[in-house]
């Protein structure tokens, strides 16, 4: 999962041990997908947000470049939203995107179309607030209501 945000080059890259982290922490609101020889290929990381239980907040979705153009992401993020929909009767997906980066605008976007739901947005953080350098804000997305 690390290489695959690595070379994304649109990710936040967060340190190899987050990653695994996340994959005990989180598994049951995640997904990898795999090549034929088990490598990954693709995932979709999220978490149900604790003050807002019935929330899905996808973390990061990536897809190795070789496997993009095939649905991959979206059939990862509609499998994840299954999941933990089924479990937490969820309602409500976000996420945060970054102004530009067209490929998550657009995935996002038919997610919602295939789902029937609204898309909010709105900025969540500011660039003024990343101490770490240069960043462009964070736009939350908030796709719902969803009936699943």
């Amino acid at each position: 999962m690390w290489r695959i945000a690595k070379d994304s080059k649109a990710l936040d890259l967060n340190s190899s041990y987050s990653y695994l982290l996340w994959c005990r922490d989180f598994a049951a609101t995640s997904a990898v997908a795999r090549n034929e020889r088990g490598e990954p290929v693709g995932f979709v990381t999220g978490y149900v947000r604790p003050d807002r239980p019935r929330t899905l907040l996808v973390w990061q979705v990536a897809v190795d470049e070789a496997y993009r153009g095939r649905g991959l992401a979206a059939a990862l993020l509609d499998g994840v939203v299954a999941q933990t929909g089924s479990a937490h009767r969820i309602t409500a997906v976000e996420t945060t995107i970054t102004p530009g980066n067209t490929g998550s605008e657009r995935l996002f976007a038919s997610f919602a179309e295939r789902h029937g739901a609204l898309v909010e947005r709105e900025v969540l953080f500011d660039e003024g607030l990343f101490p770490d350098g240069p960043h462009d804000p964070e736009v939350l997305y908030r796709i719902g209501p969803l009936s699943l």
